[in-house]
């Protein structure tokens, strides 16, 4: 039998299954061994196999594509993560610069080349762990995702409001998810789960530093920054690569809550972020952001004292600084809410000619997994819908699968000849336009972490950036969430605030050590304190009336 040691939770016991199929186990593994669905023994969850720990990543992971393949089809039909949505139609406006120099230099990429020029795009927010109808005042990242309808196909930027994330390693995103996600037994979030696999991934604390703090709860959608949080590369008419991130800077401020705050506006209003965003464009007062980059040679820089290619850092805007190239104006709400809104479909993989993917882990084990997700969670053809398809011309040989409604067959294809090559009529491939990116990958094929960690600098530099309100708040937040936990998860995060800055340590073990004492579940919002008390409060002051 395996019980629960912690009597909070009332001794839950989980029958365990003693098939003699799932008793039979290999030299190498114990009762505890993780295993594959195929019965392999994991002898690795940590990291993907990539060309040398910097990557390329390989297509033969196998133990990665069945874990996130698998994890991609956990909801039916909500998206696993990123459910509850707001979303609206807008442009992009190209300065035809990129700081003070001509885009060309850069990238190929025809939507930035010409000043003026005007790209119709779609955009939507979302938090990314809770589901549909969760609150709009919950602690979470939330998702900021465009889906450019350009010339030469869709581009979708595919980020967050924080500018960087919890892991590095594609290979963990299951993990981390299943963490902040509801207990599957009681069906609560639950913050012991959560800071159990933070102790366990320093490389979080970054991002934990960020999302305890007021910045883990925008004001509303229209005040928030975006980033694409990946790294991507540009490639320029002779083939030639740059490194990139993207950030979007909104021209109406920034704004983000306290807990208390987002607590009283929650009591009257949990969709107060998509009121604010339709309310706004239906008067007239159209949202807008800039779009900046940051560019960098493609190389290792090893005079960098983390890796430019972990997505849990962020890049001194000092060395890399922040070049204007555009900005997007949200001008028109939805239609119809279920057909745009939800059935909007995004990948990190939908690049156009001038861009091209990095060898960032995060990166591309997202390309499988955001297509693969849409085809599964929308259908393979997904990409017929009005709010997903191209605004241009599509001719393809894909034939059939579930809810097909038109056939993307080129003006002049014959008909039946869906393959190529053909001499009879078929479709033929397009003229490579510019120098096509060939970057040079040498390496051993293994799984292993990146060299250049540094898991603590950034969340250190973050924390003493902060003004004295935010590092209350923050601190609050994380006592709150932290005190009912097992006092064995407490130490090991209280040593890796210390590593952070040690002021940050010193004041959450303070916060600890005089946290308050009926502060004993672990079952409520991250930063929230006193929920657990709901259920015995509602009946409490519930009015007893009579059947009818």
């Amino acid at each position: 039998m395996y019980f629960h040691s912690d009597k909070r939770r009332g001794g839950n016991k989980v029958e365990k299954d003693h098939s003699a199929s799932n008793q039979k186990k290999s030299e190498f593994e114990s009762d505890e061994t993780l295993t594959n669905r195929q019965g392999h023994p994991v002898t690795n969850n940590q990291n993907m196999r990539t060309v040398g720990n910097r990557g390329p990543a390989t297509l033969e992971n196998y133990d990665f594509i069945e874990k996130i393949s698998h994890f991609d089809r956990e909801r039916i039909p909500e998206r696993v993560v990123h459910g509850r949505g707001a979303g609206a139609h807008g442009y992009f406006e190209a300065y035809g610069k990129v700081g003070e120099e001509h885009p060309s230099k850069y990238t190929r990429a025809k939507l930035f080349q010409e000043e003026g020029k005007q790209t119709p795009l779609f955009v939507r927010f979302s938090t990314v762990i809770h589901g549909t109808h969760s609150p709009e005042t919950l602690r979470d990242p939330r998702g900021f995702a465009v889906k450019f309808y350009t010339e030469d196909g869709n581009w979708d930027l595919v980020g967050n409001n924080l500018k960087i994330f919890f892991i590095r390693d594609a290979i963990k995103f299951p993990d981390f998810i299943h963490a902040f996600k509801p207990d599957p037994v009681t069906n609560l979030q639950d913050g012991e789960r959560q800071f159990d696999f933070i102790s366990n991934y320093p490389e979080a604390m970054h991002m934990i530093t960020f999302l305890f703090s007021p910045w883990g709860i925008p004001a509303n959608y229209r005040q928030m920054q975006g980033s694409g949080v990946n790294t991507y590369r540009w490639v320029n008419e002779e083939g030639k690569a740059v490194l990139v991130k993207y950030h979007w800077e909104p021209k109406q401020g920034i704004k983000n809550l306290t807990q208390k705050e987002a607590a009283e506006i929650q009591a009257k209003n949990f969709n107060h972020a998509t009121q604010d965003l339709y309310e706004a464009i239906e008067k007239g007062d159209y949202p807008e952001w800039e779009l900046f980059v940051q560019i960098m040679s493609d190389e290792e820089h090893p005079e960098l004292d983390f890796d430019p290619l972990d997505d849990t850092k962020l890049w001194p805007e000092n060395q890399f600084p922040w070049l204007p190239v555009g900005k997007m104006v949200l001008n028109r709400n939805p239609k119809d809410y279920f057909s745009e809104v939800e059935q909007v479909a995004f990948g990190t993989g939908v690049l156009v000619d001038g861009m091209d993917f990095s060898d960032d882990k995060m990166l591309q084990g997202r390309t499988f997994s955001y297509s693969d997700t849409q085809r599964y969670r929308v259908g393979p053809n997904y990409l017929q819908l009005p709010i997903n398809s191209p605004k241009k011309r599509v001719a393809t040989n894909q034939r059939g699968g579930q809810m097909q409604y038109k056939v993307d067959i080129g003006e002049n294809q014959n008909p039946h000849i869906n393959y190529e090559p053909s001499t009879i009529g078929g479709l033929k491939e397009a003229e490579q336009g510019g120098k096509e990116h060939t970057p040079h990958v040498e390496g051993s094929i293994v799984r292993e972490s990146i060299d250049r960690q540094n898991n603590f600098k950034q969340a250190g530099d973050t924390y003493n950036h902060f003004e004295g309100w935010e590092k209350d708040e923050l601190i609050v937040n994380l006592v709150n969430t932290l005190a009912p936990c097992d006092e064995r998860i407490q130490t090991k995060m209280v040593e890796m605030f210390k590593q952070c800055d040690p002021d940050y340590g010193r004041r959450v073990e303070e916060g600890l050590k005089h946290a308050d004492s009926s502060n004993t579940s672990s079952r409520e919002p991250m930063g929230a304190e006193g929920a657990e008390d709901a259920p015995r409060k509602a009946e409490e002051k519930g009015h007893s009336q009579d059947p009818y």
